[in-house]
């Protein structure tokens, strides 16, 4: 499963921010910043920028304890990956959008940068462990150590930061450390060939996957939205960016899943 927690991994990369979130050190910054539609997901329409209905004078959420029992099934699968405490306390320096409502449109524009630059420090922490060899374990150091100080940059710096080529250059390492942890595994154990159709960027929307061996299958983006994949096997399996909405993983073993992440498995069924 994707390095989502928040250690050193092992001390070889330069220690980061929290990549797990705490609501009690944000100011409600998804709940604002972030718009969305009237869905399955959420029962209303919102703009970004606006506050949620929802959000409470200390920023907590007035429904938590019954989102998806109202509507807001889309606040449950959401993970900053601890985004918004950061760009609260390290880049606004501990003053909320209410009390400086000057700074308020910057904050919203610093969120999402701030959540994709913690999302790729959690995939490059779970690279590093994998330990895919000196050279490439160097260079997603490197990177890793890059992404850190970016994360602590001032707001004019995050604003302009190239996510696009960020993930570029981030996609290729992963790609590489995918190859060869998945070479690794297949050389130490007797594993069948994937199915044809377990591909990048697969359409298995719906698929009846139960117990398949999909062990090593590179799944990298694939559709799996509501397939069924109860009982199937997925140790060592690329799941970097597949869609799992609904999908049912009940009795599945995910154990050595590579590049799976929280919200992620709290969009399947589990």
């Amino acid at each position: 499963m994707a390095g989502t927690g928040d250690g050193d991994a092992g001390g070889r990369l330069s220690p980061a921010p929290a990549l797990t979130p705490d609501c009690a050190r944000c100011f409600g910054l998804c709940c604002v910043a972030l718009p969305f539609a009237r869905s399955a997901d959420f029962p209303v329409d919102k703009p970004g920028g606006e506050p949620c209905r929802n959000l409470l004078d200390d920023f907590r959420c007035g429904i938590h304890d019954r989102l998806r029992a109202d509507g807001w099934k889309g606040c449950t699968v959401f993970d900053c990956f601890g985004a918004g405490q950061q760009a609260s306390q390290v880049t606004f320096g501990g003053v909320s959008w209410r009390d400086a409502p000057a700074t308020a449109a910057r904050m919203y524009a610093v969120l999402p940068v701030m959540r994709q630059l913690h999302e790729v420090l959690a995939l490059l922490r779970e690279a590093v462990g994998l330990a895919p060899g000196d050279a490439l374990e160097a260079a997603l150091g490197d990177v890793h150590d890059d992404v850190v100080a970016l994360t602590a940059a001032p707001v004019e710096m995050l604003l302009c930061v190239d996510l696009r080529e960020l993930r570029g250059r981030v996609g290729d390492l992963l790609q590489r450390t995918s190859a060869t942890v998945r070479e690794r595994v297949r050389a130490a154990a007797t594993i069948p060939t994937p199915p044809r159709g377990a591909r990048p960027g697969a359409d298995l929307v719906g698929a009846d996957l139960r117990g398949l061996d999909l062990r090593t299958a590179d799944l990298r983006g694939a559709l799996l939205i509501a397939a069924d994949l109860r009982g199937a096997r997925l140790g060592a399996a690329d799941l970097l960016g597949a869609d799992l909405r609904d999908a049912d993983l009940r009795g599945a073993d995910l154990e050595g899943a590579l590049f799976l992440t929280r919200p992620q498995l709290a969009a399947a069924r589990t």
